[in-house]
This record gives C-alpha cells, structure tokens and sequence, in this order.
C-alpha cells in the first residue's frame, strides 16, 4: 500500500519524522480528499486518509504530505482559533505557507501568497501549495495571516473562497480546529511525544524546523492572558481602523470601523552575564507568547548594567532575536529609560534576581527564573506587593 511504502520510506530518510509516525494511529476514511490530522480522546495523533486518492499519487508526494501533517503539530496549529469561516480559510493558507517551505516537494510546485493576493484566484493548477512571498521566508502562520489580512484589505478583493477549495486538496484542517480534547491537554502530550523524537533524533533534523521543534518544547509556562488583563487592568484605546469582516451599520456596502483597545506595556530583558542560556531560551518563550496573546507589537528593552537595545518586538521575531550583553547586571537604566522615553502602562522584567531592586514609578511585574535569588523575590513582593513577582519553574 502507497502510505505503508511511504511511511517505511521516510524511516531511512528521517528517523525523527518517522518515530513521530509511529505513534499515529491511520484510520481510512473515503469521505476525505486526501489526509485529515486530528486528536482521539485518549490524546492521539490521529491521521485519517483517503486509500484510493493516496494510492494514485506518486510516492514522494505522499511522503511530503505526510511531512506536511507532522509540521502542523511542531508549529502547535491545534492553537489557532480562527474568528470565522472566511478568517478560517485564510488561517488556512497561512498555516500551509508557514510548512511548505520546509518541504521541498511541495515547496517545488508552491504559489507565493503575493501570487494568490494579487491575482485574485488559485492560477490554473488543480491544488494550491501556498508557500510564502520570497521577502518573507522563515516566517509563523501568525505573520502570514496578518500579512495577508493587510493586504485584503488594501485591495478591498480576493477570492479566498476559490483558492481555498484549491488548497484543500492537499489536507483538511478541520481536525485541528474542533478536537473534543482540551488544548492545554493536547499541547502537554505532543511536546511529550516530539520531546522524545527530537531527544534521541535531535542531529537528524533540518535547521528551519529544528527551531520550531525547540520553540514547542519550551512553551509558555505562564499564563499570559491572565497576568496581563490582572496586571495591566483597564485597557487604552489603540488604532481605529476599517474592517471588511465589519459592515458599516448605515451602508451595508462599506467597511466599518473597529477600535482597537491593547494594553501599553514595555518588556524589559535581564541579558547579563549571570544569566544562562537555559533562562534566556526561557525568557524568550514567554516574550514570544505575551505577543500571541497581545496580537501587537511591543517595546522590548534589553539590559546588562546599561542598556543595549530597544525595540518594537511583534510574533515571531524569535527567529531572528540577537542578545546583546553578557556585563554586570544593573536593572535601573532600562527602567529609567523606559519611564522618561517610551508611554506604556507598565513594564515586565525577566530577570534571575541577581542585582539590585529597582526604583519604579508605575505598574511593574517581575518575571522570575528558576534559578532566581530568593532574596530579591522577598524584596519585589515587600516593596511592589505580592502580586508583583511571578516564577517560572
């Protein structure tokens, strides 16, 4: 059978991606067009697919779909919740760009999402492999869909509805988006599950996705969307903007407008000599899920005993994030700079705690590693409430 030969062909080329394989379960499914990815109750992968539709293909391409699947878990799809059926579609496209460029059979007869923007439909081929424009290689989904929304809205046109009936001919995200399984449940069991290929497998995996891989194992520990609403409280009003997923409500024919409200805060990272690689790769996975959960960009400061850099940080900058210091550690100038220089509601400090406390005039969190001083926690928590300190463990 095409799926078994190609299942058995991908275990000499790439153990890693094959051990995750090995802990699916493929139910055949003739009501699907190709593959469909979803979780069973019990917290399986779970791969649905068409024999008849699998068997006509060639077996490379069998192979890169089956890739294709494995990427939706690394890059944690089964996290995007999109807004509605058309946002759906988009999110679809997005997600499939975000992977297909890792995948050279697939990358090889990909259609840029500039391409599907401007003209409009899915060109004259009978399936879309959405790949990303070429200035915006490497990228998230997140930044995809957000490009992509720009862009709709700025020509006011785009036929996602044909483009995504073209695309999935490829797989079916359904399962991705309407498991029964609780998220936070699904996300513990597939780091689990990839934490134990790319433990044993770690030096067999391409560098593109050996990042992402190393992104999902370092998950948020925090909550974010919860210590933000607590800590920043009352919101203030951002940007108004049109929105075509908003009709006007005097001219069914027109955008409306939407006001965005966003917390203002400034993020400022301890990058001194005292902390190691373990807390900054720690760090940087709740920078990366504050800006999920904020849907914005924001300021970041970097800091050792002077200030190093400050910069808007938005979703999926990690990739490209350079840490400047590496010098004794003195918080003060940053949140000094960051009070006299830049208008936020609040800051939040990832910090070990090996330094001194620092005088700050409004809404302050610190974010704490596991490696923290104990003392300076005491500190915080006297000074700035007990609410003021979080750890990470």
């Amino acid at each position: 059978m095409k799926l078994q030969d190609a299942i058995l062909s991908i275990g000499k080329k790439s153990p890693f991606y094959h051990y995750i394989l090995m802990g699916m379960k493929f139910i055949p499914d003739k009501k699907i067009r190709n593959l469909k990815l979803s979780f069973s109750k019990e917290g399986d992968l779970v791969l649905y697919y068409n024999k008849e539709k699998l068997e006509k293909k060639d077996i490379r391409m069998v192979e890169a779909l089956l890739i294709h699947e494995i990427m939706h878990v690394i890059n944690q799809h089964f996290l995007i919740r999109p807004k509605n059926s058309r946002d759906k579609k988009i999110w679809d496209l997005a997600m499939d760009a975000s992977i297909n460029q890792y995948i050279p059979e697939l990358d090889a007869f990909g259609v840029p999402l500039n391409v599907l923007v401007e003209e409009g439909h899915g060109t004259d081929n009978d399936v879309v492999f959405a790949v990303p424009p070429a200035w915006m290689i490497g990228e998230s989904a997140e930044v995809y869909h957000a490009w992509m929304l720009e862009e709709f809205e700025k020509k006011g046109r785009f036929d996602v509805e044909t483009v995504s009936e073209l695309r999935e001919e490829v797989d079916s995200h359904e399962g991705l988006y309407d498991s029964e399984m609780p998220v936070e449940m699904i996300l513990e069991l597939t780091k689990d599950k990839i934490g134990r290929a790319f433990n044993i497998y770690e030096s067999e995996i391409p560098s593109g996705v050996k990042r992402n891989v190393e992104i999902l194992l370092k998950r948020p520990i925090l909550n974010w969307k919860t210590i933000l609403r607590r800590f920043v409280g009352v919101s203030v009003i951002g940007e108004r903007y049109t929105t075509l997923f908003r009709p006007n409500r005097r001219y069914d024919h027109l955008p409306g407008w939407k006001n965005e409200y966003l917390p203002n805060i400034a993020v400022i990272l301890d990058t001194s000599g005292s902390i190691i690689e373990e807390e900054i790769g720690e760090f940087l996975s709740e920078v990366e899920k504050i800006a999920k959960v904020l849907e914005t960009d924001f300021w970041l400061v970097q800091v050792d005993k002077s200030v190093q850099m400050v910069m808007k940080y938005r979703k999926g900058d990690w990739k490209d994030f350079e840490i400047i210091g590496g010098g004794e550690t003195d918080l003060q100038p940053a949140v000094n700079y960051v009070e006299s220089k830049l208008k936020v509601e609040g800051k939040i400090i990832f910090t070990d705690g090996h330094v001194d406390l620092p005088m700050v005039k409004r809404r302050v969190l610190f974010v704490l590693s596991k490696f923290h001083n104990k003392d300076f926690v005491e500190e915080a928590r006297r000074v700035y409430g007990k609410s003021s300190v979080v750890i990470l463990k």
